[in-house]
């Protein structure tokens, strides 16, 4: 498939690398480095990221949960400086955009500004998720790609597809090729928030899920190699 404008989730773990820190800088400038390919190809790129490197509001159990996940809207926002700033190193032009007001720090997102940037060869990184509490940022990529008129939406995640079962627990679990939504919200197949799949279900936003263990990896799912699972209405 010939992608032209991308929307990248980035799974916070992902900000970890294999060291075990919050943030892996070497990581990120090795995502910044596959980035600089598509960018150098004519895609337009626009990256919603997580937080599980910091924290995710639904895990923390002592705290109100409209608190904890503006914890992780926060923690959303420091993944986004990060990187930002390898981006930059690697001679990107990037923007980040906050769902929350975060004047001093960033940007506060409206569409149509993301989309100028998006048009005009900067990288618009999308922070704080939907703004509102008990969306995740799985929900805040399919509602970001839809709002932007993205062609397709990269969940990079850190299992290399869909499969019928959970293949951490079954041998015999069989990885798809291809999906649908509805297939993903008959079975329970929670690879993605089913918010997300409803919504991109509706709005037949076609995505790709795929593992990022090497960050080349998004450089072949946003050319349409074959690459992880594509999810289709």
């Amino acid at each position: 498939m010939n992608y032209k404008r991308i929307l990248i989730k980035l799974s916070g773990e992902v900000f970890s690398g294999t060291n075990g820190a919050n943030i892996d800088m070497q990581m990120l400038m090795q995502i910044a480095s596959a980035l600089k390919i598509l960018k150098d190809d004519g895609k337009e790129i626009a990256i919603v990221v997580g937080a599980g490197n910091f924290v995710r509001g639904r895990d923390i159990k002592d705290v109100v949960r409209s608190r904890a996940d503006s914890m992780g809207m926060l923690a959303t926002i420091i993944n986004s400086i990060a990187l930002k700033d390898a981006l930059e190193k690697t001679g990107l032009d990037s923007e980040v955009y906050s769902a929350v007001l975060m004047s001093e720090i960033c940007k506060t997102y409206r569409r149509d500004d993301a989309v100028r940037d998006l048009k005009n060869g900067i990288i618009t990184i999308l922070a704080a998720g939907t703004g509102n509490p008990y969306f995740s940022t799985d929900m805040a990529a399919a509602l970001r790609g839809i709002e932007i008129n993205a062609d397709v939406i990269l969940f990079a995640k850190n299992v290399d597809g869909v499969y019928d079962k959970d293949p951490n627990k079954y041998d015999d679990a069989v990885k798809y090729d291809k999906v649908t939504y509805s297939t993903i919200l008959s079975r329970q197949l929670s690879v993605i928030d089913m918010a997300a799949a409803v919504l991109c279900d509706e709005f037949s936003m076609r995505s790709v899920l795929f593992a990022l263990k090497k960050p080349m990896n998004i450089v072949e799912a946003g050319k349409g190699g074959n690459i992880g699972t594509i999810i289709e209405k």
